[in-house]
C-alpha cells in the first residue's frame, strides 16, 4: 500500500488536501479513499472497490471515451467563469446549497456559469441535500432562469420522501446521489418515484460490477460521477460508464481538474468534454513526490486494518 496526499486547487467538500491509498494487486493498484469523517461499515464499499481494480475485475467496455462534465466549487462568479471556460466541456455541474451562503450566491455563480459555458451548453446543480422541500422548490425556479435552463438538480434535500415531494412540484428533473449511495435501501428512490436519475459512484457503492447491478435493477437513466479520487480511482468510474448499456447524460468524472498534482504518468483530464477509456500507469516519482507524511502513513495504516477487520466480521456474520 502506498498513502498518498494532493493539495486541492479550491476548498471542496470543507477539505483543501486530499488523501488516500493505493493498494496493489496482481492487475496492479486500485484507490482506497474514503473521507476522513467515514466509519469503517461506510468505508467498507471504497475497499471492496479498490480490491476489484487491482485484481483486474473490470468488464468489458462498450466504448473507448466518455462525456464528463466540468465541476464548479461553491467559489464567486469569477471563479466559476475561470473554471468553466478553461474546462473544455460542454455540460458544467454547479455546487449550490452551501452552507453559510445564499441563493443569491447561487444565483450569481450560475449566470457567470451560463455565460462562460455559451450557447448549446447544458447546466446542472447539486445541493448536496442542502435544502428543505419549500426552499428547494423556490430554489429551482430560481437557479433555472439564472441558468437559462437547468438539466437537472442533483440531491436537493436530504431525504428519499422529500426528493419525491420536489420532484412532483417542480418540471426539472430529479437526480438522485445520496439518497443512493448512502442508503440503507438504494432501490427506494425508485420505488417511491423519488427521482429521474440516478447518480452513481463506483468507491462509495463497492464497485463497477456492483453499480452495474444497480444500474440494471433501478432502471433509470444513470450519471457516473466522481467521489473525488486520483485518475487511479476515476479509471473505475470511467470503467463503469464504458460498460453501461446506455450513457444518455455526461459523466461528473473530471474532478482530477480540482487537483494540483496526480499520480499517473498520463492524468485523466479531459480533452474537448471526453475522458479516454483506459487504466492509468502509477508513477514512481509521483508516489515519491506525494508520499503522505510518518503520521498520515500510520492513521490509514490502522483505518485499512479496521475497515479489513468489519468486513471481516460481517463475512463471518453472514456466510452466504
Amino acid at each position: 500500500m502506498r498513502v498518498w496526499s494532493v493539495g486541492l486547487r479550491t476548498r471542496f467538500r470543507g477539505i483543501t488536501v486530499r488523501e488516500g491509498v493505493l493498494v496493489e494487486g496482481p492487475a496492479g493498484w486500485g484507490e482506497f479513499s474514503p473521507f476522513l469523517e467515514y466509519p469503517p461499515e461506510v468505508a467498507l464499499p471504497w475497499l471492496r472497490c479498490a480490491e476489484e481494480a487491482a485484481a483486474g475485475d473490470w468488464p468489458a467496455p462498450l466504448r473507448d471515451r466518455v462525456p464528463v462534465n466540468v465541476t464548479v466549487p461553491a467559489v464567486d462568479p469569477a471563479q466559476a467563469h475561470a473554471i468553466v471556460s478553461a474546462g473544455g466541456c460542454a455540460t458544467a455541474k454547479v455546487k449550490v446549497a452551501e452552507a453559510g451562503q445564499s441563493l443569491a450566491e447561487d444565483e450569481a455563480r450560475l449566470e457567470a456559469v451560463r455565460d462562460a459555458i455559451g450557447p448549446g451548453g447544458r447546466i446542472r446543480v447539486d445541493a448536496n441535500g442542502g435544502w428543505s422541500v419549500d426552499d428547494a422548490v423556490r430554489a429551482v425556479g430560481v437557479l433555472e432562469r439564472a441558468a437559462g435552463g437547468l438539466e437537472y438538480v442533483e440531491q436537493p434535500c436530504p431525504s428519499v420522501e422529500d426528493l419525491a415531494a420536489v420532484r412532483r412540484a417542480v418540471a426539472v428533473p430529479i437526480a438522485a446521489d445520496e439518497s443512493i449511495r448512502r442508503a440503507e435501501d438504494p432501490y427506494r428512490v425508485r420505488d417511491l418515484e423519488a427521482a429521474d436519475i440516478a447518480v452513481l459512484k463506483v468507491q462509495p457503492l463497492g464497485g463497477v460490477r456492483a453499480c452495474l447491478r444497480i444500474a440494471e435493477d433501478i432502471a433509470m437513466p444513470v450519471v457516473v460521477s466522481s467521489a473525488l479520487e486520483s485518475s487511479v480511482g476515476i479509471a473505475a468510474g470511467v470503467a463503469l460508464a464504458a460498460a453501461l448499456p446506455e450513457l444518455p447524460y455526461a459523466c461528473g468524472l473530471a474532478t482530477v481538474q480540482l487537483f494540483t498534482d496526480d499520480l499517473v504518468l498520463e492524468p485523466l483530464l479531459p480533452v474537448d468534454g471526453w475522458l479516454r477509456v483506459g487504466t492509468p500507469v502509477v508513477s514512481s516519482a509521483a508516489l515519491e513526490r506525494l508520499a503522505a507524511p510518518d503520521d498520515r502513513v500510520a492513521h490509514w495504516r490502522a483505518r485499512l486494518a479496521e475497515v479489513r477487520a468489519r468486513g471481516h466480521d460481517l463475512r463471518q456474520d453472514h456466510p452466504s
